[in-house]
């Protein structure tokens, strides 16, 4: 299993209205993160990736620290979680060809 560690920072540009009064950090950013980390931990491209499947299981606020494991199937699927001290953000399944 593979793992990356990444701080929300307090001041990403997303949390200005994404909502006013409860800053929260939306899927699309949590997912390209995911993104992110799996494509540089196996030297491809971002740009090779598909979303086979995501689940968002909580909500992820300013600063706080989030961890994001993988590890790929033999078929070439990758599964992934994100969690934040302890607790599931979120799950899902990213392909990208040829990866192991």
């Amino acid at each position: 299993m593979n793992k990356a560690e990444w701080l929300v920072p307090v001041d990403h540009p997303v949390f200005a209205g994404h909502f006013p009064g409860r800053p929260i950090m939306p899927g699309v950013v949590l997912l390209d993160r995911a993104i992110q980390f799996v494509a540089a931990a196996l030297g491809r491209s971002t740009s090779d990736c598909t979303i086979a499947n995501a689940k968002f299981l909580s909500p992820v606020g300013p600063g706080e620290t989030l961890t994001f494991s993988w590890q790929a199937r033999p078929s070439g699927s990758i599964d992934f979680a994100i969690s934040a001290a302890g607790r599931a953000v979120a799950t899902g399944t990213l392909s990208l060809p040829n990866a192991s």
